[in-house]
């Protein structure tokens, strides 16, 4: 088998979710005892929740009763609810994450996989947009975007 099929066969969503799920699973639990919900399976939710755009941790917990490309996609065991999922997930230092991800990234980057997604001095090129998720008509800084209403023309109606 050549280098690049051997390279290939792990760059596949299944490879690239049980990898994230096994790097997980070295993410350290400050949970005394044998957790009901590994560290590893409140991760995989949490990463889950996101990558399947649900709205909420509550249209989640609903998904996590009845969706079972939880276990089959995302390698999840037992997902947790979403009062679980805020107590395992919110004291994890994000640091810890760290690894996870760059394994991911580093096979997508020997691949070749990202060539195409250079876009400035060996940067990638990331869309986001996170204006959806804050916004006041009170709290800004110099940096806000201002947010002008059509209808009246009243500056600023809201800062995001």
């Amino acid at each position: 088998m050549s280098e690049s099929s051997k390279l290939r066969k792990h760059l596949n969503a299944d490879a690239l979710f049980k990898a994230l799920h096994d790097d997980f699973s070295n993410v350290s639990d400050f949970r005394q005892g044998v957790p009901e919900i590994s560290m590893a399976d409140a991760l995989m939710s949490g990463f889950a929740m996101f990558s399947l755009k649900d709205p909420s941790l509550l249209a989640f917990d609903e998904r996590r009763e009845i969706d079972q490309n939880l276990r089959t996609i995302y390698n999840i065991e037992k997902a947790p609810c979403d009062t679980q999922m805020r107590k395992i997930l919110d004291p994890v230092n994000p640091e810890q994450l760290r690894p996870a991800f760059k394994g991911p990234i580093r096979q997508l980057q020997r691949g070749k996989i990202l060539e195409g997604m250079v876009f400035f001095e060996g940067c990638y090129l990331l869309s986001l947009d996170g204006t959806g998720f804050f916004s006041s008509k009170k709290l800004h800084s110099e940096i806000c975007l201002k947010k002008e209403n059509s209808k009246t023309g009243e500056v600023p109606i809201t800062y995001r």
